[in-house]
């Protein structure tokens, strides 16, 4: 899964050569690994954003996505976005 990014959004290339403009809510790099927090501005039954979270690496310039792995990565994942939504 490839994405072409700017400043705050991105098209995303699915498997399938399928393209999704998103925005880009939080770009997280830390020593380990990237993450991207992100929305297609689709909207919930409650009429939220969905709102999805993948880990990323640098290619070229290119950012290539992947699932997060584990339960401490989710933990961080649902602070940060506690966080983004207390503050808007």
């Amino acid at each position: 899964m490839d994405i072409l990014s700017s400043e705050n959004n991105f098209t995303y290339i699915d498997e399938n050569g399928k393209k999704f403009s998103c925005d880009i809510l939080c770009d997280l790099e830390t020593k380990d690994k990237n993450y991207l927090i992100y929305t297609d501005n689709k909207k919930c039954k409650d009429g939220s954003k969905k709102v999805y979270a993948s880990s990323y690496i640098k290619e070229d310039s290119k950012k290539i996505l992947s699932n997060i792995e584990t339960d401490e990565e989710w933990d961080m994942i649902e602070a940060i976005l506690s966080y983004l939504t207390k503050e808007n």
